[in-house]
């Protein structure tokens, strides 16, 4: 009896320590394992998570040229990453400025990868929102003026950059002048809540007073007062200009009604203006403006580059375009270098 007692006592211990080792073993393997794994590499499913990438987009007000800006930043970060591989989070802020900030707020809380901030008024509110998330702009004119910069030279150098919208100024003073070289009183009609657009009325004033013409600013604060402020200038001048102007894109249909009848054209800063109640425009492609956000988008969203050391980008072509309709009824001859708006 004590010779079994001792023989299973010895077989026990055989196979506890056979049973430590294989422990041992396999946890040696697993350190190897782990150790042999560089740092950051993740499980397949983990690397296709990280790949998701988040966009906030905060565009200011729902019109053309917005719209078709916003469209084509989309339409370059799906083709160029993948329609599984983005996730938009898009917001229009209705024309407020409190709301964009609002939207901005919600997307550093949400720890978006990326902003768009379709317009000035939602560049300001992502600049006064973060400092860390990459920040583009779109269909904004001038940076220097929208975001407060002295001595601007192209390059915000923070979490800010983008593209531009703005048209050579000097370039649709000297169109205003080839279809309406008679006249003699120009109004220069424009949102006074705008920055970017006070910029630009200023300049071309410039301009256009250099070419010989009188020059009558007419500033509204917001689309309450544009009918009145419109029937003055239209009553006073010979032709109106507007800019870029997002509150004028948005009433174009209130411009129509007082300066058709009136029989005063417009000259518009881009092409939906000039579409609603325009006789002309220099106007750029918001489509591919907004394309050439998307590409500055996916190499920031990938980190071929740094947005920090991305300098403005600028529509890289102009076109004369004119208002068939309106040309017709004001009896405007259009020269045979405008296209047609469609």
């Amino acid at each position: 009896m004590k010779k079994i007692l001792a023989l299973m006592l010895a077989l026990c211990m055989v196979l506890t320590l056979a049973a430590c080792g294989s422990s041992s073993d396999a946890g040696d393997a697993a350190q190897d394992t782990a150790e042999s794994t560089p740092a950051g590499d993740e499980t397949a499913a983990g690397d296709a998570a990280s790949d998701v990438y988040t966009v906030g987009i905060c565009q200011l007000v729902q019109h053309d040229a917005l719209d078709a800006a916003t469209q084509g930043f989309k339409d370059a970060l799906v083709e160029a990453l993948g329609e599984d591989k983005v996730v938009f989070n898009e917001q229009n802020a209705q024309n407020d400025s409190n709301t964009c900030s609002t939207i901005i707020s919600s997307f550093v809380t949400e720890g978006v990868d990326l902003i768009l901030a379709n317009a000035t008024p939602a560049l300001q509110a992502a600049q006064a929102g973060t400092d860390t998330i990459p920040v583009l702009g779109t269909s904004v004119t001038e940076y220097g003026v929208a975001l407060g910069l002295d001595g601007f030279d192209g390059l915000v150098g923070t979490n800010i950059s983008g593209t531009s919208d703005l048209a050579p100024l000097d370039q649709q003073a000297a169109m205003l002048q080839q279809l309406f070289p008679d006249a003699e009183n120009v109004g220069l009609l424009y949102c006074s809540s705008e920055a970017n657009s006070q910029y630009q009325v200023d300049t071309v004033k410039g301009y256009l007073e250099e070419m010989g013409y009188t020059c009558e600013l007419y500033a509204f604060s917001d689309s309450n007062d544009l009918s009145s402020v419109c029937t003055s200038a239209a009553a006073n001048s010979d032709v109106i200009y507007v800019p870029t102007d997002n509150t004028v894109a948005s009433n174009t249909e209130i411009i129509n009604n007082i300066c058709l009848p009136a029989e005063v054209p417009v000259i518009a800063g881009e092409e939906g203006i000039c579409a609603g109640c325009g006789v002309a425009t220099l106007s750029i492609s918001y489509y591919d403006l907004g394309v050439a956000t998307g590409n500055m988008a996916v190499k920031i969203l990938t980190g071929e580059a740094n947005v920090s050391e991305m300098p403005i980008e600028y529509a890289p072509q102009f076109t004369k375009k004119y208002n068939p309709a309106n040309c017709e009824a004001l009896g405007v001859a259009v020269p045979d270098d405008f296209e047609a708006i469609g």
